[in-house]
């Protein structure tokens, strides 16, 4: 069975990322497989993969602790603000372009669901 632990914060900049990449160096060293995972991130600091994919360079840093293998599925949705109301909407890491918010929340009305529980399978 699978044993997931959960960082929540009220704000940005709040120490969560840094919490989890001390979790994931902690419990890999106990000998535990341990991954990563932010269903969404908004992040102008992001990392290109080996495949050229593209996620947050926080969950890439958490993996590298961990002493996984950085991957999109760690991080499905990266918003990547543009400016003028607009974000690039990076989804298991390839952009699908560019959108306002309103398209953005129907994006995520009819697909999030099944990205973000296809992402924790793998």
């Amino acid at each position: 069975m699978v044993k997931m632990i959960q960082v929540l914060g009220t704000s940005s900049d709040s120490g969560k990322s840094t919490l989890a990449m001390s979790l994931c160096y902690y419990f890999s060293g106990k000998g535990y497989r341990v991954a990563p995972f932010k269903a969404v991130n908004m992040s102008l600091n992001s990392i290109s993969l080996k495949d050229s994919s593209e996620i947050s360079r926080a969950q890439w840093l958490q993996a590298i602790a961990a002493g996984a293998e950085p991957s999109k599925y760690m991080n499905p949705f990266l918003i990547k603000p543009e400016g003028m109301g607009k974000s690039q909407i990076i989804v298991e890491g390839k952009s699908i372009g560019s959108m306002k918010i309103e398209e953005y929340y129907s994006y995520l009305k009819n697909n999030a669901e099944a990205i973000i529980k296809g992402a924790i399978d793998r």
